[in-house]
């Protein structure tokens, strides 16, 4: 050991030092852990641990957390523009008259028997027409794989276990921003994310450039989860030319589009005119899938109603891509719940309670654009510098106010209005009596 440099002597002794450390600590661990699930004179382990102590408490949901806040705070004027649901121009919920009536057309008619795993047949099928049209040909050449599902959340779960199966080495591209529970959907699933760009804030539109540079960028044969309509939580859609551009530089790079259209009618107030992307994308050859949610447009939000679908380009490829689908599910919830499912299918099956569907879902989707066009108005009257063009030119449920987090914190502190910190605004949650207030 003389002979050594003395240079290279510390080095020895620091290392033997630090490894007698770890040998401590390490024996010091598995004594601890020893005491920690050692048995009582019982043979029960101590409870003082516990199995779950290691869990610790998590985040509260940005947005479901919001209406935790509203409902404990107490002042009489406060507003709740978070949660996505849709109220009326008293800030009530909302039953759809059409929904009522087919309440009771089914009310006694039906047993309790568990659905396939698929859901109900009827429902599916109602479900891809209005996705991809009455006469869409995917339909009549039999090329459309349906499940019912858990509403809009339960159908992208199941696009991102489908993903993770069989194409496993795939990522999928999603907007910044997107709806928050994207991110976890696909995340839970082990699907690895890539961010494309979508939003500009110093416009408060699209960035329809940095969006078409990612989609050519990105390697062939990606996968793309695209708003359909009403993007949450921007409000900015493209329009029918830049969704054309879109699906022709989608389908030169053989990319794979999945919709979440969870605002079909809600948008616009036109079902067939807020499915326009999907048509475009049927037009140019694409193989697709979509997710389809009734909580907002028809108000089920608590039936939790929804339909999964896969577009093949062959229709030998559609009854084992089903038969996968509801092998997914199987584990999952094993079959999805009759009662929405029945609700649906009887407003859509019924011309009657169709044209009244239709015309109750133009009716919500006129008060919010009304609700944006005096919310813009109040902003310009109030003396405000501040361009807010936006707030019109934007469309469905949300209006993204360019607000940041700081801003949102003090509207909630000092005028009890909560909302996302991302400067969201949930438009149905505006009435006539608080725009002026809010603005």
């Amino acid at each position: 050991f003389e002979t050594v440099p003395k240079h290279l002597r510390r080095v020895c002794v620091f290392l033997a030092e630090l490894f007698s450390k770890m040998y401590s600590l390490r024996n010091a661990t598995k004594n601890a852990l020893r005491s920690a699930i050692a048995p009582s004179s019982n043979g029960v382990r101590a409870m003082s641990s516990g199995f779950w102590s290691q869990v610790a408490e998590a985040p509260k949901d940005p947005i479901l957390g919001i209406s935790e806040a509203f409902k404990a705070d107490t002042d009489p004027i406060k507003m709740n523009l978070g949660v996505g649901a849709y109220r009326d121009d008293d800030g009530k919920p909302v039953v759809l008259d059409c929904v009522r009536q087919a309440e009771q057309r089914i009310a006694g008619n039906n047993n309790m028997e568990y659905l396939p795993i698929g859901g109900f047949p009827e429902f599916c099928d109602h479900s891809i027409k209005l996705a991809y049209g009455m006469d869409a040909a995917c339909i009549k050449e039999g090329r459309v794989a349906s499940v019912q599902s858990l509403s809009g959340t339960g159908s992208c779960r199941l696009m991102a276990d489908f993903m993770h199966r069989f194409r496993p080495e795939a990522k999928i591209y999603i907007t910044k921003p997107t709806w928050s529970n994207h991110h976890n959907i696909f995340a839970d699933a082990g699907v690895q994310e890539e961010i494309m760009r979508y939003y500009k804030p110093e416009t408060k539109g699209l960035d329809f450039e940095g969006l078409m540079e990612d989609i050519k960028t990105a390697p062939k044969g990606s996968f793309f989860l695209l708003h359909a309509c009403a993007h949450n939580p921007t409000g900015v859609d493209p329009n029918a030319d830049q969704w054309k551009e879109i699906s022709s530089v989608m389908k030169e790079k053989n990319h794979f589009p999945f919709f979440d259209m969870a605002y079909q009618g809600f948008a616009s107030g036109d079902c067939v005119k807020d499915a326009q992307a999907i048509s475009i994308f049927l037009e140019d050859g694409h193989e697709l899938g979509c997710s389809q949610s009734y909580a907002k447009n028809m108000g089920l939000y608590g039936q939790r109603v929804g339909c999964f679908s896969l577009v093949m380009n062959d229709k030998n490829h559609t009854s084992p891509v089903n038969s996968q689908m509801r092998m997914i599910a199987r584990p999952m919830y094993s079959n999805p719940p009759l009662h929405g499912a029945l609700i649906v299918s009887t407003v859509l099956g019924d011309p009657e309670l169709k044209s009244l569907w239709y015309k109750e879902v133009k009716g919500m989707a006129d008060r919010i654009i009304t609700m944006r066009s005096s919310l813009r108005a109040e902003l310009e009257a109030s003396g405000s510098t501040l361009p807010w063009q936006h707030v019109t030119d934007q469309i469905g449920m949300f209006c993204f106010s360019g607000m940041t987090g700081e801003m949102v914190d003090r509207l909630k502190d000092e005028y009890h209005i909560y909302m996302t910190r991302n400067g969201r605004i949930s438009m149905a949650g505006v009435t006539s009596k608080t725009g002026k207030r809010l603005a």
